[in-house]
């Protein structure tokens, strides 16, 4: 949607017909700033990013303290507007799109099970939500912690504000400081304007940091200052900046081990460990596999436009008594897959069993996968049950690149056919030959780990 004066814009984005506001800071109207400090009152989970020209940098932080997500500095090329564009779309989904506590048929994204583990997991949810105190999420990785962090948040008298998720593990150590607590203009090589950190962006709201236990020593120091003391100063500055962030962290790490190894500061740990969930691991709690499974079929069902295919079971026995060393992430992966595989057809325990041979877990097919699959079946060739082994061979491995392609490009055939060095229609032939109608999801993948 595009408008050309503020007001017009503000009338829009105000009534939710938009997931991500760009504008510049001059408009016909209404001004940026003005345009800003309204639509975050209307829509305060709304990202707002900002064109600004050099000499209105400072306008731009202020509208930032104002509620706006980002600001880009003119001029800029187009792959750094589209990333930021991306990012804050990711954004505004973890704060908008709802947690279900239960497996709700329409939930996209939901924390499913019916085991006394999950039963727990849920109710500490309910208790320590409304709770102003620090939240250290435990489990191993692909156990689902962000979606608990989300929860707590929606379920939170910080709701309505914002709900920053950053990785400390995914960003280079030499930048952590800078994107938590943002730094000055010629703070180091590259800071060539002022930027707002993290901590100030989720001012009056949540800051989820995922993967605490990666924080490197001096950021340690400097994060449980700001626990203490609620203020900070930017990477390069002297002035002293107040915040009032409420602080969710997860690890898959030992932190007490990390403690007595010198690697992580046990003040911090008793800071951040005020109220802990632990999350157990899917091989703890086995019965809930079925339902995750009808959970994960429903879910990506509707994202390819095919129904949900019928489960046999001895097809769930089979996913029942797989180790799931990845965890829900996996075994999201896997019941994906296995819904590609079955072409309207019902998923019986085959399907299953050459579908755990040549697993992955979202990548490309790993070199090891192939050679197993060809072993899978030419063993059944050597017993008599097959008699086409080279034919199914071929067709895994052709059924392999073509969905990762498709997924890769979420639905986007044309994308996808370019990358493949394919004919549109004949990737399009190939797809419907394999019974997928994939489509373009209508919002962002929920994040189910």
């Amino acid at each position: 949607m595009l408008c050309t004066r503020g007001d017009e814009g503000l009338r829009h984005a105000a009534n939710g017909e938009c997931d991500v506001v760009l504008t510049d800071l001059r408009l016909p109207g209404l001004g940026g700033l003005e345009l800003v400090r309204q639509l975050h009152q209307a829509q305060p989970r709304l990202p707002i990013i900002l064109m600004t020209a050099h000499g209105t940098i400072e306008t731009a932080i202020e509208a930032t303290k104002l509620g706006a997500y980002d600001y880009l500095q003119k001029p800029f090329e187009m792959p750094e507007l589209i990333a930021l564009l991306n990012k804050a779309a990711e954004a505004g989904r973890l704060m908008r799109e709802p947690v279900a506590l239960v497996d709700e048929p329409s939930a996209k994204a939901a924390l499913v099970g019916t085991s006394r583990a999950m039963q727990a997991v849920c109710k500490e949810i309910g208790r320590v939500a409304a709770r102003p105190v620090s939240v250290l999420i435990r489990g191993e990785t692909g156990t689902g912690k962000e979606l608990i962090a989300r929860a707590i948040y929606q379920h939170s008298g910080r709701a309505k504000a914002p709900f920053i998720a950053i990785n400390c593990g995914a960003v280079p150590e030499n930048l952590l400081e800078s994107e938590l607590f943002g730094h000055e203009r010629g703070a180091f090589t590259g800071a060539d304007q002022r930027r707002i950190g993290r901590f100030e962006q989720a001012n009056n709201g949540t800051l989820f940091l995922d993967e605490i236990g990666d924080l490197p020593p001096h950021t340690q120091v400097k994060l449980l200052r700001v626990l203490q003391q609620q203020t900070f100063q930017r990477v390069g500055g002297a002035e002293t900046v107040s915040v009032d962030v409420r602080i969710i962290a997860a690890t898959h790490r030992d932190l007490e081990t990390m403690i007595r190894e010198g690697k992580f500061r046990e003040d911090l740990f008793h800071r951040l460990n005020v109220v802990s969930i632990h999350l157990p691991p899917l091989r703890e709690r086995r019965e809930d596999v079925p339902v995750l499974v009808q959970h994960f079929l429903r879910k990506y069902a509707a994202d390819f436009g095919v129904e949900p295919p019928a489960i046999t079971p001895d097809a769930l026995a089979q996913l029942q008594s797989d180790p799931w060393s990845g965890n829900v992430r996996e075994l999201e992966n896997v019941t994906r897959r296995l819904l590609l595989d079955a072409r309207g057809l019902a998923i019986s325990a085959d399907t299953v069993l050459r579908t755990l041979v040549v697993r992955t877990t979202g990548a490309a097919l790993a070199p090891s996968s192939l050679p197993a699959l060809a072993a899978a079946l030419l063993a059944r060739a050597q017993r008599g049950e097959i008699e086409d082994a080279y034919t199914q061979l071929l067709a895994g491995a052709e059924r392999e690149i073509l969905t990762q392609a498709i997924l890769l490009a979420e639905g986007n055939q044309a994308k996808a056919a370019r990358w493949l060095g394919l004919a549109r229609l004949t990737l399009r032939e190939k797809l419907t030959a394999l019974g997928l109608r994939p489509s373009r999801p209508q919002t962002a993948p929920p994040a189910g780990e």
